[in-house]
């Protein structure tokens, strides 16, 4: 913490509420924050004896006194180095792709939350690789909620998407398990859409980016006056799905004492507000999402085992992004084929190279930060195509050994190995298999445009997903 204490913010912004509300955030960390009103006393600061104790800048769109974007140019001009963070309301990616030219680190979008903040500064000012850099712009291009923008052509991905697809269409519980950006929100919204209560709303409740104290209330709703604070009455989660769908993002981190809750609601189909004398009859679909393996919590003693079985009418696990690097390729085409319909960006190809070189990350923020990273080396390539060398950050982590992988003949861009690992050719009933799955995962499953990209017919694809045991129902 000492090197932490030590660490000097300046806030460039006007609005004293604001003001006080990032400074207090950043105290949480050891922050000190230097607040400055206009671009002006911003760049003379930049010289004075706190000036040259900066670690970071935050400044607001809006700021007084210049352009934003010309503002953060001028400010790296002067300090190439220091971290610079937009702060703005808007969510365009034009504005994203601007301020990033322009020398921006990151790009927060208002309300800022906290841990977001915290986030973005931490990645800023050390060298650990980012893992959501750009979140809350990127989730604003999430693709139409159906299960073929799920892209992937690995079996236990096309696995995962049959069993929810099969589920989709009940009205029983589901559970989806998968880390931290896998895609289990983007699966939530096409099960839904999928379902018979897809005319019904769905409302994605996450439990892990709540205060403990309120996830009863935001679930059961209260009465006034039940709790002090408790001004008005207000309708729970589950009552306001009576008929649809309520999704329950990390339920790992949902407390005991409402898991208890929450079961009586599931078995009984009834939840009663807190402080009010009866129970409602509801009638929600209930589909929980979980980061980590919910049977572990309960070995741990950190989660209902009755509540995970009431929970598990289907289970879904979505497997990480490492575990299915045969889909980087179409995964990366797909999002670059997404991003260059952003203003102020175009549509790039990959090199191999580049593609190599993403197999070889380990992608702890999985689908998300494949995603978020694609974004930011589009903004910058100044080519037709993504090369290895638009990505630094992994080239830095990877170090030497990226160009051992980038280089290798065996390593597949194509997500399609030919090679067993001793050096042999694979069967070619395996290596056919492999390539119906990525040519079903890369054209979304539809089987017509399958058989016509690889020159057959439709009743000899389908003859050959029998004989080779290629599930394609989802």
């Amino acid at each position: 913490m000492a090197e932490l204490d030590q660490r000097l913010l300046m806030l460039i912004d006007d609005e004293p509420a604001q003001s006080r509300l990032i400074s207090a955030l950043a105290s949480r960390e050891g922050w000190r924050t230097l607040i400055v009103r206009d671009a002006e006393t911003a760049i003379a600061t930049l010289g004075t004896r706190q000036g040259m104790q900066l670690s970071a800048i935050v400044l607001d769109q809006w700021v007084p006194g210049d352009d934003a974007c010309a503002l953060i140019a001028e400010l790296k001009s002067r300090r190439p180095a220091l971290p610079i963070l937009m702060l703005t309301a808007s969510t365009s990616p034009l504005l994203a792709v601007e301020a990033m030219r322009a020398g921006a680190t990151d790009y927060l979008v208002k309300p800022v939350a906290p841990d977001r903040l915290m986030h973005a500064l931490r990645a800023a000012t050390t060298r650990e690789a980012p893992r959501d850099e750009l979140a809350p712009l990127t989730e604003k291009m999430t693709a139409n909620p159906d299960f073929e923008s799920m892209i992937g052509a690995s079996p236990n991905f096309r696995k995962a998407l049959a069993v929810a697809a099969k589920a989709a269409r009940g009205h029983s519980p589901v559970l989806i398990e998968g880390e931290s950006g896998s895609g289990k929100e983007m699966l939530i919204r096409a099960m839904h859409a999928a379902s018979p209560r897809t005319r019904l709303p769905l409302r994605i409740v996450n439990v892990g980016g709540m205060p403990a104290n309120s996830i009863e209330s935001t679930l059961f709703g209260h009465e006034k006056g039940a709790f002090p604070g408790a001004f008005d009455r207000q309708i729970g989660a589950l009552q306001h799905c009576d008929g649809a769908t309520l999704a329950l993002d990390e339920i790992d981190s949902l407390p005991l004492s409402v898991q208890e809750r929450l079961l009586e609601a599931v078995r009984k189909g009834d939840c009663r507000p807190i402080g009010a004398r009866h129970s409602f009859r509801v009638d929600v679909r209930i589909i929980a999402a979980s980061n980590l393996p919910l049977a572990d919590m309960v070995s741990q003693g950190h989660f209902m085992p009755e509540l995970l079985e009431a929970l598990s009418a289907t289970k879904v696990h979505l497997p990480a992004l490492r575990e299915r690097t045969g889909d980087l390729p179409a995964l990366t085409r797909y999002f670059l084929a997404r991003i260059g319909e952003q203003p102020g960006l175009r549509e790039l190809g990959v090199t191999d190279g580049a593609l190599a070189l993403l197999a070889a990350y380990d992608w702890p923020g999985n689908v998300r930060q494949l995603q978020a990273v694609l974004f930011r080396a589009a903004v910058f390539c100044d080519g037709d195509a993504l090369t290895a060398e638009d990505f630094p950050q992994l080239l830095n982590i990877i170090g030497t050994g990226a160009s051992t992988v980038v280089g290798n003949p065996m390593q597949e861009s194509s997500g399609v190995m030919l090679y067993t690992p001793d050096g042999h050719l694979r069967p070619l009933e395996e290596i056919e298999a492999d390539v119906i799955r990525l040519a079903i995962g890369l054209y979304r499953g539809r089987m017509t445009e399958v058989a016509r990209r690889l020159g057959i017919g439709r009743s000899t694809l389908y003859r050959k997903l029998s004989e080779l045991g290629i599930d394609n129902a989802a």
